[in-house]
């Protein structure tokens, strides 16, 4: 590369790209669908989905508001979650078997990545796993519009698809703008037929791609504003929408968060924790906020020395109750084997700030460690080298070897 006179090679290394969709917000975006599809050209649509949106009354909703504009669709909706390579090959059969020249993506992470991989495959040759990577895709696909109906994932604004390769038990990542929608109908209402379980798994997730964008090697002043604001909604409005779920405010303010924290890691990256998570999950099958919620804290552990610095600034918005106080048992024996306890304070900022997220992650019912998942103790040393090659590695804050992830598995293991 020549760096001319204009130009300094510090520059250049500071400068950073800011990618987003055309977003539309609020309560009855859904119900604009058809139009936006005209609007793009759409003369035959690919819905793409899964069997639980379509239970929950979500997709007949779309199909009903295509029809309404007299736009003919079909639907692919045999997505499952993590969604995996055969998938998104067999939704690009129907697309182009019916003739499709637009794509709409109905669901959470799972159908909106498979949507991208679809969309990938019918713009160029090949297999969906030829283009893991980043910046790997020559070729645009169709028009994407997306509607999320989980609060969360994100996948409905940023510039990763995250795919199963079924043969090697491995999740990979296609990292692109070829994948950035065109569209985001971002509409509360679609979030109330979640499961708590699921309001809490996805909820993590979305507080789990803040604080990677946050402290991420790639952060910049944009996306750490977006991830701030993403981080402060989540933390006031989880434990309300996972215990009220027809309360349309909690609602309201975690899909704005997963907005901003969709936002903030598409143009950011994240880190080791989603590393270690896509290994987990393309292994064992395992629900990837999930995942998330459990090592997110030992990760925070083991990167604030590296970030010290950004991590207290996150801890100032969302401190601990009481003044950082935690009731912690310990025991000691007095007179006759009666047992006392005191409260110890948590002095030092990296265990109050783990604190206040573990205090989280109990509260909306996220308790399993590894093993209640069904992983083996034996499993964690093969599962630290898929995490150590992962592409998000590239952007966390502190170098990582497979030794050292194997032994945050193991905090996490019992």
């Amino acid at each position: 590369m020549t760096v001319n006179d204009d130009i300094s090679l510090d520059m250049l290394v500071s400068l950073r790209k800011f990618l987003v969709p055309e977003i539309v917000y609020g309560k009855g975006a859904l119900e604009l669908v058809g139009r936006h599809a005209s609007n793009l050209g759409g003369t035959k649509i690919l819905i793409v989905t899964d069997p639980g949106v379509r239970k929950a009354g979500w997709t007949i909703r779309v199909e009903e508001c295509l029809a309404g504009c007299q736009l003919p669709f079909v639907t692919f909706d045999a997505v499952t979650p993590n969604p995996k390579d055969h998938e998104v090959m067999a939704g690009e059969a129907v697309y182009r078997e019916n003739g499709c020249d637009l794509i709409i993506a109905l669901g959470g992470g799972s159908a909106m990545d498979c949507a991208k991989g679809i969309g990938v495959m019918a713009g160029n040759p090949g297999h969906i796993l030829d283009y893991e990577g980043v910046d790997e895709i020559p070729s645009p696909g169709p028009p994407l519009i997306f509607i999320p109906t989980t609060a969360g994932s994100s996948a409905d604004v940023s510039q990763f698809a995250i795919i199963t390769d079924t043969e090697r038990h491995l999740k990979i990542a296609i990292v692109s703008k070829m994948v950035i929608p065109d569209l985001a109908l971002v509409d509360p209402k679609t979030t109330t037929t979640m499961s708590p379980e699921l309001t809490a798994a996805t909820g993590m997730d979305a507080l789990c791609h803040a604080f990677e964008a946050y402290v991420s090697t790639a952060s910049s002043p944009l996306t750490d504003m977006a991830a701030r604001t993403a981080i402060r909604l989540i933390m006031n409005n989880l434990e309300g929408a996972y215990k009220e779920p027809e309360h349309m405010g909690y609602r309201s303010e975690m899909m704005m968060a997963s907005l901003m924290a969709g936002i903030a890691f598409s143009n950011a990256s994240l880190g080791l924790v989603h590393a270690m998570a896509h290994s987990l999950g393309g292994a064992f099958g395992l629900p990837h906020g999930e995942c998330n919620a459990i090592l997110l804290e030992e990760v925070v552990r083991y990167n604030y020395p590296s970030s010290k610095e950004k991590y207290d600034q996150l801890l100032n918005e969302i401190t601990l109750p009481n003044g950082g106080m935690k009731a912690k048992k310990r025991t000691f024996s007095i007179f006759g084997g009666k047992k006392a306890f005191i409260k110890e304070k948590l002095n030092d900022p990296a265990s109050q700030l783990v604190e206040r997220l573990a205090s989280l992650r109990r509260q909306v019912g996220i308790t399993q460690r590894l093993n209640d998942l069904g992983v083996s103790i034996d499993d964690l040393s093969t599962l630290a080298g898929y995490a150590a090659k992962d592409p998000c590695l590239a952007t966390n804050p502190r170098d990582a070897s497979p030794w050292e992830i194997e032994q945050i598995y193991r905090k996490i293991y019992h």
